[in-house]
């Protein structure tokens, strides 16, 4: 179930990242030893995280993955193993919560872009997903983000 979308407008914010491009099926086997590496890493490196783990999608076909696994950080990542400093971009975003099981995420971005359309507003192809709550909550949170063209 979706909350009400909003638009906003963020500031860019830095992040520590692995970019991984992948089949679609391999996405269980290796978001989450991505994401224990960003943080590691982020630790190691005395990094404070300023917000929730997310992903940021470039291109999702129908059988490839092309997207960062990241975190917000206070300052730079110094490049170590797959990890490397990025930034989530300065933009117009719509932006929704999702709370519910990963699996229903694809229904639950179905929606949310069909609001996007129907309110006139024209989305850019990439999006990024941040991680509220995980798989190990009861009823997982998911802020779904869709930057948008300056109209």
């Amino acid at each position: 179930m979706n909350t009400p979308p909003e638009i906003a407008t963020v500031p860019e914010q830095l992040t520590a990242v692995i970019r991984l491009t992948i089949p679609r099926d391999q996405i269980r086997n290796v978001m989450g030893p991505a994401m224990q590496e960003v943080m590691q890493i982020v630790q190691r490196q005395g990094i404070a995280p300023t917000g929730p783990m997310f992903t940021h999608h470039f291109r999702i076909e129908p059988g490839i993955f092309d997207f960062e696994v990241g975190v917000p950080v206070a300052s730079d990542v110094k490049p170590e193993g797959r990890v490397i400093a990025c930034h989530l971009p300065a933009t117009k975003i719509a932006r929704t919560m999702y709370t519910g099981p990963y699996e229903k995420l694809g229904a639950a971005w179905e929606e949310f872009d069909s609001w996007i359309v129907a309110n006139g507003h024209s989305p850019l192809p990439d999006l990024w997903e941040r991680y509220l709550s995980g798989p190990q909550s009861p009823t997982p949170s998911t802020e779904l983000v869709r930057p948008l063209r300056e109209s």
